[in-house]
């Protein structure tokens, strides 16, 4: 005997071994079709037959199912419940075959719309009203099922939808999975074997890879798009208000940056003292003077966290007409925060004489490096053969540099740390700075990368005194009882720099404290700190009691973790797009391209003239700094990646242990006396 059940929603059929009991008791044991061993009870059968042979009606069932007019299966049925084999006869008749009521029930059990199950084998047609609103939303999913396949086949051959191109970014960085336009996408990429990306580029609804990776990345931390809202601005009343009373500084203060540079931070002042001393000026572009905790700028800033820098362009954290009213430019006096400190005539400084006050600063020059770097040395400060501007200046700032150089040298060392040397290591060492410049010539874009050595005189000034700033402001804020933004690191170990609202040390800088604070228009724990100085710098020891953040408060823990996150993501971001015009410089010439790199570890090395990083299996035996002559090949701009073959390896570098301190410093961070953005 042969048994038709229904199985996890298939009707199935199967050969009876044996049965035990009767009526409503009875059960076999029987055989499906795959050759299962399986055991059905009277309520699980649908259908008793002898004959045909099972798979015989399977086989005819499956075709008649298929021929079944479902429309008059429906006309056909009673209101009432019914079973399969009362149905049967209205739809075939009282000589309906076994082959035919096993049709039937499969187009039962496929059919939801027409006929709800009641049980095993009972059915009851739906109501007209329903059965028009499923038989509607067939049809609508029969129309997408056909337009998702037209868009499959264009995108296959290379054409985009038309209905898609206003969506294209959507579907590509944020897709609604059960969408028609991603499974018509989906399944091309799946026919064609390329990535959505890929497939995208190929279509021509993304521009270039380029276009990818920033999509990306927009779509991640500027969903709404990276531009400013116009309508988010200083209000000029309140500016206004707030520089009315600053005393004018009786300094002439200038800048040091790069010609790129827009958000002029910082600046410093050299004036003389009558023992022969100097009195050195630290001024810091104030807008917490007018920007003020939660206000409309503030959101816009803590949402942002800090500027976004990367090749070819950026990001501000703050609106442009912010930057402009506040950023450092010749000419004018500009809102500041400036800490004073006294120097002897060697450059010894005195740091019993710290002060800091708001005030408006005349800013007499933007020294731009391009101009002056070359001039600047010790040959030249020290004797009258060339000039430049700020000459006498520059010289005083230098002597003093050294001495605060040297000592944090004694404190790193301390600390179980290698002391660091000062001014340029070895010129042919593999340059950690470099200027991307990109080009377009007659729609064609170039990318030139210029490597520049770190550790000049102006490096050298500009950073010292920028940490010497920064080690200032921890000081105050932790003597006063001030919680802000402290950057600490530990020499060794896991999660060794940091962010936190307590002071504490900066073993590699070799510093007690460390508080960003010298760039508050592009990185929000500087404006935070901001907050917090001019809080001391107007009310003293009263400043815990007026401080826009008073001690434990939680906002700020809060701010610490999310700037820690960002920062980390945007210098991710950096690297990668760095990364994507080192292998466009690679590729921009010729299919392959022959450069020298260095071994650095575990089989990754750096090539010589740009900082892109490249692993190279057959370097990893050898020793670090170990030089090779390379052909770089088959560039993929998507997944960032390129064929490396070996032509030659060379010996290790005769001052390989300089060039080592270059490429990776042993404690330090890069980023913290990095002024010249």
């Amino acid at each position: 005997m042969n048994l038709l059940y229904e199985e996890g929603g298939d009707i199935k059929i199967a050969t009876v071994q044996s049965a035990t009991g009767t009526g409503d008791a009875e059960s076999w044991q029987a055989t499906s079709l795959s050759g299962k061993k399986i055991k059905l009870k009277a309520k699980e059968v649908w259908l008793r037959f002898e004959k045909p042979e099972a798979q015989a009606v399977m086989d005819e069932a499956l075709t008649l199912s298929k021929e079944i007019d479902l429309q008059l299966l429906w006309d056909c049925a009673p209101d009432e419940e019914f079973g399969l084999v009362d149905v049967s006869h209205e739809y075939f008749g009282d000589q309906a075959s076994i082959p035919q009521q096993a049709s039937l029930a499969i187009a039962l059990q496929g059919a939801p719309v027409f006929f709800r199950r009641k049980g095993r084998g009972r059915f009851q047609r739906a109501p007209l009203e329903q059965l028009q609103a499923g038989l509607a939303a067939l049809e609508r999913k029969q129309k997408e099922l056909e337009q998702q396949s037209l868009w499959q086949q264009d995108l296959v051959v290379g054409i985009f939808p038309e209905a898609l191109k206003a969506s294209a970014k959507h579907l590509l960085f944020s897709p609604d999975k059960n969408s028609s336009a991603y499974k018509a996408l989906s399944a091309a990429c799946t026919e064609t074997g390329e990535s959505p990306a890929q497939l995208m580029i190929r279509c021509g609804a993304i521009d270039s890879p380029l276009a990818y990776h920033q999509g990306m990345f927009l779509k991640a931390h500027f969903p709404n798009g990276s531009a400013h809202n116009p309508n988010v601005g200083v209000d000029q009343d309140s500016y206004d208000a707030a520089i009315a009373e600053l005393p004018r500084a009786e300094v002439q203060a200038f800048s040091i940056d790069d010609a790129g540079t827009t958000e002029i931070d910082d600046a410093l002042s050299v004036t003389d003292l009558p023992d022969g001393g100097h009195r050195i000026g630290i001024h810091i572009a104030a807008p917490g003077l007018v920007l003020t905790r939660d206000d409309a700028l503030d959101e816009v800033a803590r949402s942002r966290m800090s500027t976004v820098y990367f090749p070819g362009d950026k990001i501000t954290m703050l609106p442009d007409a912010v930057i402009q009213k506040f950023s450092l430019d010749e000419g004018d006096s500009r809102a500041a925060l400036s800490v004073y400190v006294d120097i002897d005539a060697d450059g010894v400084v005195n740091r019993e004489t710290i002060q800091m006050r708001a005030e408006m600063v005349p800013i007499a020059a933007n020294l731009r490096l391009e101009n002056i770097e070359h001039l600047v040395s010790d040959e030249t400060l020290s004797g009258a053969s060339v000039e430049y501007p700020y000459k006498k200046e520059l010289g005083i700032l230098w002597r003093a540099a050294k001495h605060l150089h040297s000592g944090r040298q004694e404190k790193r060392v301390a600390n179980g740390l290698r002391a660091e040397q000062l001014g340029l290591i070895d010129p042919n060492a593999l340059a950690r700075d470099f200027h991307f410049q990109i080009k377009n010539n007659d729609g064609v874009e170039r990318v030139e990368i210029t490597p520049r050595q770190r550790g000049s005189i102006l490096d050298t000034i500009v950073a010292e005194w920028m940490i010497f700033c920064n080690s200032a402001s921890g000081q105050l804020l932790a003597d006063h009882g001030l919680p802000g933004l402290f950057r600490t690191q530990k020499g060794w170990g896991p999660m060794r720099t940091r962010m936190q609202t307590t002071p504490g040390p900066h073993e590699g800088l070799g510093l007690d404290y460390y508080a960003w604070s010298t760039s508050p228009l592009r990185r929000y724990s500087d404006l935070v700190n901001q907050w917090q100085l001019l809080a001391l710098a107007k009310h003293g020891v009263t400043a815990k009691m007026v401080a826009p953040f008073p001690p434990r408060d939680a906002v700020l823990m809060g701010i610490a973790a999310d700037f820690e996150s960002s920062y980390q993501a945007y210098g991710e971001y950096q690297d990668r797009l760095e990364k994507y015009w080192c292998l466009r410089w690679i590729a921009q010439d010729e299919t392959s391209k022959g450069v020298y790199v260095r071994h650095l570890k575990e089989g990754m090395s750096r090539v010589e003239p740009i900082p892109l990083h490249l692993p190279i299996p057959e370097m990893a035996s050898h020793p670090r700094m170990t030089r090779a002559h390379v052909k770089v090949s088959d560039v993929d701009l998507l997944q960032l990646s390129a064929a490396v073959r070996v032509l030659e390896i060379e010996s290790v570098q005769s001052n390989g242990q300089a060039s080592d301190s270059q490429e990776e410093p042993s404690s330090g961070e890069s980023e913290e006396d990095a002024s010249l953005d």
